[in-house]
């Protein structure tokens, strides 16, 4: 193992708490900002969604993970690594066990007290870390955060209104998740935030119109508490400010502002007169500071974030990954606590949203997810994003703990085979099927295709994934399922070597002729090896026509064209 590129971005796929345990990779203080979203009791299966043949919302579903943690030898071995260190952090996963007992939530808590100890080591002394957690879970994280960071290192509970209406019964409405905003030391990055005024602010104070420039504008009293005795307790234009006990007030904002030099506050009003900042009312008194609406900058960014709406059916942003979150979140809090070049690091980043937000903001940014399916979503993510883009504007990344060679593939298939089913699928851009109902009737995974321009019919292809001993009767119960799906091509993906009498029945299966203009012919049955496609291989299927409707795409880096990042690390179909 060596040392992280730090002109590189990764993506990894493992265990996030033993990939932040490599010291190789992941030195003490190498990370500028943390955002995680760990999942917890949503009460349901994590499907990823992808589109259906005609490109609209899908009603597939691949079963990822399960988000409900469970008191298992795994929590308890997470409980007792914490307490055998000792610390404030121990003693708080002690307490709260004595009040949770072995439920799903200690469980929860337990598995990520090590995470997040791990994530403090890896975080510089000017990172932030934000913790995305639904109110089931935000007060027990804060205790357990305040014990890791320090309660004086927290900064905001934030909260995000992530919908508008729920049909909640005997409850109010569920709307709005938490978010924990935490850093690691009082020296933390900080740039402030603003957002636009609302409507009814405008309507409220900034009704007023210049009548020499025509632009709106507000004003503020130029008198404050109290009398003074230099000049800024001296009339000016006939008007004493101790006659109402106060006195000139001009903000220090408003002198840098405007670079005036003067030296008295009568001067300095004279020379706001002469700029016309002044708006003497039609009594003539009190004159008053005009603010031109043009000139703000927006309110301060509060803790209660309201402007930011979720991802809708129709957004062209939505994946329909369930958790997925909108980017202008990720935006938000990225440019609030780093700096471009910045290393963010999101050790639960599903689709990758923290990816996708960093990539466009320019910092350097790092993922990791426990499943293939997740990794393949990203890696699509970019790929429809900036494939379009100039070779020197495209992501370059890593993917770190994917087999690299056959050897790696194998020891991945004897580990999990369904692991080695979404990592075979990604290699072709394909999606995994999930059946509705019982056996998966001879199908791992499909792509789609149109040959026949946009308004041609959206062609199937079957693919089966074979991580062992591989027959025969394989291709026989293949073509079977392509005549029964009516699919156009079928593909095998095999880990091991095909059989003689395997491609002598694929080949009897024939072509497979495109209706375009070239009446290309392709393989009807395809047999595809994982040392193949590692080494570049890819399946033979037509290019004309709106091409592979497989995936949802991102919308493109590319004045918004649904094209999309070519890694100089990854190699794209």
């Amino acid at each position: 193992m060596t040392k992280l590129d730090d002109k590189l971005n990764y993506l990894f796929y493992g265990d996030n708490l033993s990939v932040l345990r490599d010291r190789d990779y992941f030195p003490k203080e190498c990370v500028d900002l943390v955002y995680l979203d760990p999942p917890f009791k949503s009460n349901q299966d994590y499907n990823v969604l992808f589109a259906e043949k005609d490109g609209e919302q899908s009603a597939a579903q691949i079963l990822a993970f399960e988000d409900t943690w469970r008191w298992d030898q795994s929590a308890a071995a997470a409980y007792k690594d914490v307490l055998k260190h000792g610390g404030k952090t121990a003693e708080t996963l002690k307490a709260l066990k004595n009040i949770l007992e072995t439920s799903d939530m200690m469980a929860y808590l337990a598995m990520m007290a090590p995470r997040l100890i791990e994530l403090k080591r890896v975080m510089k002394p000017t990172a932030s870390i934000y913790l995305h957690c639904d109110p089931t879970a935000s007060h027990y994280l804060k205790m357990l955060m305040d014990a890791v960071f320090g309660a004086e290192n927290f900064r905001n509970e934030i909260v995000w209104q992530r919908t508008s209406a729920r049909s909640d019964s005997r409850k109010f409405n569920h709307v709005h998740d938490i978010v924990l905003f935490y850093t690691k030391t009082d020296g933390f990055i900080w740039n402030v935030q603003r957002t636009e005024y609302s409507p009814e602010y405008l309507a409220k104070f900034y009704r007023n119109i210049d009548p020499a420039t025509g632009k709106a504008f507000s004003s503020s009293d130029l008198l404050a508490a109290g009398t003074r005795k230099g000049s800024s307790g001296q009339p000016w234009r006939g008007i004493d400010p101790n006659d109402v006990k106060r006195h000139w007030a001009i903000p220090r904002f408003v002198i840098e502002q405007y670079g005036i030099k003067a030296e008295t506050t009568q001067e300095k009003l004279d020379a706001l007169d002469e700029l016309g900042l002044i708006f003497w009312p039609k009594d003539g008194k009190r004159p008053r500071f005009k603010r031109f609406l043009d000139d703000m900058i927006g309110v301060v960014l509060k803790s209660i974030w309201t402007d930011i709406p979720p991802l809708s059916a129709q957004s062209k942003e939505k994946l329909g990954y369930p958790t997925q979150k909108p980017e202008a979140l990720l935006e938000r809090i990225i440019q609030a606590s780093s700096n471009p070049k910045d290393t963010v690091l999101d050790p639960f980043c599903g689709c990758g949203t923290t990816v996708a937000a960093a990539q466009k903001l320019g910092r350097r940014w790092i993922g990791i997810d426990i499943t293939h399916l997740a990794i393949s979503l990203i890696k699509h993510r970019l790929y429809t994003t900036y494939k379009d883009e100039p070779k020197r504007k495209r992501p370059k990344y890593e993917v770190m703990g994917e087999p690299a060679d056959v050897s790696g593939a194998r020891a991945l298939a004897e580990a999990d085979k369904y692991q080695f089913q979404y990592w075979a699928l990604g290699l072709v851009g394909a999606r995994p099927h999930e059946p509705k109902k019982g056996s998966d009737r001879g199908i791992d995974g499909k792509l789609f295709f149109n040959d026949e321009g946009d308004r041609g019919k959206t062609k199937t292809i079957v693919l089966s994934v074979k991580g062992g001993h591989v027959q025969v009767s394989h291709i026989r119960d293949l073509r079977g399922v392509i005549e029964r799906e009516e699919a156009e091509i079928g593909v095998l993906i095999t880990l091991n070597e095909p059989t003689r009498d395997m491609k002598k029945e694929a080949a009897d299966a024939g072509f497979y002729t495109s209706p375009n203009i070239s009446g290309s012919q392709h393989t009807r049955i395809q047999i595809l090896t994982i040392e193949e496609l590692l080494s570049g291989s890819r399946i033979d299927i037509p290019t004309t026509g709106s091409g592979n409707n497989t995936h949802k795409r991102s919308p493109s880096a590319n004045d918004g064209k649904e094209n999309g990042p070519e890694s100089e690390r990854i190699e794209w179909e």
